[in-house]
């Protein structure tokens, strides 16, 4: 059972989700029409209660308040962040992604994706859907980690599917040199909104920036 709330100034929004989240079993804290009033609401939360998992939070508020500031807000109470818009104003979309939030549905999506997704954001995903894709395709500045060459020399290498030793072999460094310039590739893609907690997430934004060539330029399948 996850603990949603919902910050949307459009009332038959809030009751909708809300009642599909009870439906499918969650408990909703709180659903509200500003960060202002959820902030209340969590101040306000007896300590014997369970604190809110994720935030299904409206892109654009009626108060005029910014989405960066609203994202950063939810997230300084330990709640992840779902943004739950109609997905058309791709700046917001960028500048809400970059402050951390976890993904973005559509308003138009079916109520079985909008769960499924509130489930995987709270479990500690984070959604690779085609709003996010879009949002970053839209602007080649934010897609676009600022590496330094030896990061990009460690990305290319390691991505390709290098060990760290033999990465740092190649380079003529120490392995934990290599970590250290892992640990900074990983910290820049996750302050634009495209974490890589794997190697495989590696190898995609290696691909997706231009240090490896795609792995299927033809457009076929392997094998």
């Amino acid at each position: 059972m996850v603990s949603v709330a919902i910050i949307d100034d459009h009332e038959s929004v809030r009751l909708g989700l809300q009642a599909a989240c009870t439906g499918a079993g969650h408990t909703v804290a709180t659903s509200v029409s500003s960060v202002d009033d959820y902030l209340a609401a969590v101040r306000d939360t007896p300590e014997d209660e369970s604190p809110v998992d994720i935030v299904v939070l409206d892109l654009s508020l009626g108060d005029g308040s910014d989405v960066t500031a609203n994202v950063a807000r939810v997230q300084a109470t330990g709640a992840a962040v779902l943004i739950h818009s109609i997905a058309d104003r791709v700046a917001l979309v960028r500048q809400a992604l970059a402050a951390g939030a976890a993904g973005v549905i559509p308003k138009s999506s079916p109520t079985d994706v909008v769960i499924g997704s509130i489930e995987q954001v709270a479990s500690g995903g984070v959604l690779n859907n085609l709003e996010w894709a879009s949002a970053i395709e839209a602007d080649s500045e934010f897609a676009s980690v600022q590496l330094g060459r030896r990061e990009r020399d460690v990305l290319h290498l390691y991505a390709s599917g290098l060990p760290m030793k033999q990465v740092a072999t190649e380079l003529g460094v120490a392995p934990s040199t290599v970590k250290q310039h892992l640990d900074r590739i990983r910290k820049k893609y996750i302050e634009v909104g495209r974490p890589a907690p794997t190697k495989v997430d590696l190898l995609r934004r290696a691909v997706e920036d231009g240090i490896l060539p795609e792995l299927n330029p033809g457009g076929t399948d392997a094998g």
